[in-house]
């Protein structure tokens, strides 16, 4: 496969050439990541009622979290696009917060208790009101709590979808409603949302305040603001929907230029050589004294639950 179509970071494809695995790297490539969502994929993702989300800010800094819904919360638009509502929650918005300034985000969606599979789905989000998604797109449910309730969309275009295997996904089953109780999903009572149970409300008044390492935020400045056409990193489409509902767009930035490159470079293709050295060369040390395995027979002959032939 040629360098310039191999899926996968310039990291991955270093640690795989340390370890003698670009050979079966490119094999799984080959065979099961696809730029778009098969049929097969689309079927699973139409019946799932969670996945877990990867995000992260300009910086590098990562967040990883939760979403969870009725069967079809996420809605497959096309074969190339989803999307998933943003409900009320602590109001933190974590992950809105890294998309506006980065949006490149990551999905895993794990069927526990069906088919105990999982699906990966990377792609580029951008994120867009109610009122103008469902002017879009109609025919989305509307929950009469406002607790569950969306007030935001997110919508993805995927770059890549492939297979997260079996081998250590745990068989689960549903707990009938009966035993389980009712699910609090849309409150705000504190106790049945959790309450402090780790116990870091108890701690507050023990523990200095927060503090994050010095790093300049002049971007977040006045939050949200009206794009100026000097975008953070030049290149990066809008964050929110345009048209007359179009709130205040802030320019998200790259993914690329967020690992070091300059003025003068090019992004993600110089991520390996801008490392830091020292780092660097302990990341060497440590893969020189790995041992590089064969696959078996069995794994050389899978070709994968979503196989790309399917569509």
């Amino acid at each position: 496969m040629p360098r310039q179509e191999r899926p996968g970071s310039d990291g991955e494809h270093l640690v795989q050439q340390r370890l003698g695995t670009t050979e079966r790297a490119d094999r799984f490539y080959g065979d099961q990541v696809l730029d778009h969502l098969n049929v097969r994929m689309q079927e699973f993702v139409a019946r799932q009622e969670m996945f877990f989300l990867a995000t992260a800010d300009r910086h590098g800094e990562c967040d990883s979290t939760f979403r969870a819904g009725p069967p079809g919360f996420v809605r497959v638009l096309d074969d190339r696009t989803l999307a998933y509502p943003e409900y009320r929650g602590n109001g933190v918005m974590a992950s809105i917060g890294n998309i506006s300034e980065n949006p490149r985000l990551g999905i895993l969606m794990i069927d526990f208790t069906r088919d105990r599979i999982g699906l990966h789905i990377n792609g580029r989000a951008r994120v867009v009101l109610d009122e103008e998604m469902r002017a879009q797109h109609a025919g989305l449910p509307v929950d009469p709590v406002p607790g569950r309730r969306a007030q935001l969309w997110v919508t993805v275009e995927v770059e890549e979808a492939y297979i997260h295997c079996a081998k250590h996904i745990p068989h689960l089953q549903k707990v009938p409603a009966q035993q389980r109780g009712a699910r609090a999903w849309g409150t705000d009572d504190s106790k049945r949302k959790g309450g402090d149970f780790f116990g870091a409300a108890a701690e507050s008044s023990e523990r200095p305040p927060f503090r994050r390492a010095e790093r300049g935020n002049e971007h977040l400045r006045g939050g949200l603001h009206e794009d100026t056409g000097e975008a953070a990193y030049q290149g990066a489409a809008p964050v929110y929907g345009g048209g007359p509902a179009q709130v205040g767009v802030h320019r998200a930035a790259r993914a690329e230029p967020a690992y070091g490159a300059g003025p003068g470079g090019s992004g993600r293709g110089d991520f390996v050589e801008e490392l830091n050295a020292e780092f660097l060369d302990r990341v060497e040390r440590v893969l020189a004294r790995a041992q590089p395995r064969r696959p078996s027979e069995e794994e050389a002959g899978f070709r994968g639950w979503f196989d790309r032939r399917d569509g």
